[in-house]
């Protein structure tokens, strides 16, 4: 393994060992106990956290509470000029931030600086939604009244982050809830850590220079209970929860018991759907790209690919051909496509699905295994494999998150969607297709149930313009673009009456 230059690790301010708890700029001495920051890459300790136990939590969640008063009387487009000073922010520390994120979480470097674009990305939208939150105008049916809507925002957001998107997913949460009025606290995973204290030392430097609140920012790594207390804490209003299926539950349960508000990004088990009018050109990078990008550990990974019987042993030759192409190693490195899985539990995971694939009677089209020796130390390096199997086999009905494919052959598209959507998860899908008719069949009533249809791009990949989100084990809910928005602010009617009269609605009389 080269040796790699850390000195990202500096410029982001990450020191040997942190405090897993801030509110704003000022970091609280955590009491819990002492983890490592290990970086799949080479297995280096990167940094030393000491995880915030619930007491450091309510001193987090009280501050929100108290800056709560004053951020959301601030003008919205106030709010947004603040938040356009944080994506220029970012933009300064992109290639540190990105190099972060490709070392501590594994993906490429390609893609970690792609993750911190999607956080100047977001920023952007955040500030002209700052000038665009809309309500309606609506006619009353009484004389003389007015009746309109606005949106208020909601108090204490508390977002719960997935390893696999470090930094991104987080501010798709906290810009739009930043210019809505509302105040975060942050639970990263503690798989990596130091991205996130990163995040908390680059923004909180601009709330401080705009002499706002430091809680407007809360920081909290903790382990599971921290995501549990959270949850079941009625002082926050919204959790944005991203993570597994079974911890969603967890959290939906929670938040549901005590009637709060949560936005669930969960497990997806995405497939592409080849037609026979599919243009294999497009459709393999699509394919492999989808698979193997952040070695498989994308929620929005592509797991399945549905074959017309027609394109199946060209696809299947062509698939094969690609993947001899594929280079695995050090992700900071930008001859490699593919860097390691995050830690020993996920490649466990892949060589247990490899366990259960052959006893299911997989057909093995490209052979997995784990990497050793020379360049893969760490030993979270992994071969990207591909199977053909049945449908209806309970490992291709299942998410597991590496870079495992599985190849069905159909007969007809009608037989396609049918296989696509018989998962318990719906995020994401795509049709590679030149037919019109193919295409809208896919987008329409009748075609794809997940919250993402795409046609003659993959599954993978999503620009912050559109709302983020799946149904059914997906959870339904939405992040980013168009009106995601409006699940950070509550609704409230209004209506005025201008006459000298009190009309009732209904023409009730109700005179004495």
């Amino acid at each position: 393994m080269t040796l790699i230059n850390t000195s990202f690790l500096s410029e982001l301010q990450i020191e040997k060992e942190n405090y897993g708890a801030a509110i704003g700029a000022q970091w609280i001495p955590t009491q819990g106990t002492s983890i490592n920051s290990v970086s799949p890459v080479d297995a280096a300790v990167i940094g030393k956290v000491n995880l915030a136990t619930e007491t450091e939590y309510n001193q987090v969640v009280t501050a929100a509470q108290d800056a709560f008063s004053t951020w959301r009387l601030i003008p919205a487009p106030q709010r947004g000029e603040i938040v356009r000073q944080i994506g220029n922010a970012l933009r300064e520390q992109k290639e540190a931030l990105g190099k972060l994120v490709s070392y501590e979480m594994g993906k490429s470097l390609q893609e970690g600086l792609g993750e911190v674009q999607e956080m100047i990305d977001i920023c952007d939208f955040a500030v002209g939604l700052s000038r665009q939150l809309y309500g309606l105008t609506i006619h009353s049916e009484r004389p003389a009244h007015r009746m309109y809507e606005q949106w208020h925002p909601l108090g204490v957001v508390g977002i719960i982050s997935a390893f696999n998107f470090p930094v991104a997913v987080w501010a798709w949460n906290s810009m739009l809830a930043w210019v809505c009025g509302d105040v975060c606290v942050w639970k990263p995973s503690e798989k990596v850590p130091l991205t996130a204290i990163a995040c908390q030392k680059i923004v909180q430097k601009i709330f401080e220079a705009n002499e706002v609140p430091a809680g407007i920012c809360g920081l909290v790594i903790g382990d599971a209970t921290i995501g549990k207390t959270m949850a079941e804490d009625p002082r926050i209003a919204l959790i944005s929860a991203t993570g597994s299926t079974r911890m969603g539950k967890s959290v939906a349960a929670a938040v549901g018991a005590r009637l709060g508000k949560s936005i669930l990004e969960l497990g997806g088990n995405n497939a592409m759907i080849i037609t026979e009018n599919a243009d294999l050109e497009i459709a393999i990078p699509g394919a492999v790209f989808g698979a193997v990008g952040t070695a498989g550990q994308r929620c929005t990974s592509t797991r399945r690919l549905l074959i017309h019987e027609s394109q199946f042993e060209a696809m299947k030759s062509k698939l094969t051909h690609a993947y001899q192409q594929i280079t695995i190693g050090n992700p900071l490195d930008e001859q490699y496509h593919m860097g390691p899985l995050i830690d020993q539990d996920a490649v466990k995971a892949y060589e247990t699905a490899r366990v259960k694939i052959a006893a299911e009677g997989g057909k093995v089209v490209v052979e997995g295994g784990v990497l050793t020796g020379i360049g893969y130390e760490s030993g979270y390096y992994v071969k990207p494999c591909i199977y053909e199997m049945a449908p209806h086999h309970q490992m291709v009905r299942e998410e597991t998150f590496a870079p495992i494919l599985y190849l069905t052959k159909y007969k007809n598209l009608d037989e396609a969607i049918q296989i696509q959507n018989n998962v318990p998860q719906g995020l994401s899908s795509a049709i590679m297709t030149n037919n019109l008719r193919e295409s809208e069949l896919f987008l329409s009533h009748a075609g794809s149930d997940c919250g993402i249809a795409n046609v003659n791009i993959g599954t993978s990949g999503a620009e912050i313009g559109g709302a983020f989100g799946g149904e059914k084990e997906t959870g339904g809910g939405r992040e980013s673009g168009s009106d995601a928005w409006k699940a950070y602010m509550r609704r409230q009617t209004n209506t005025i009456n201008y006459s000298k009269e009190l009309p009732l609605a209904q023409g009730i009389k109700f005179d004495f």
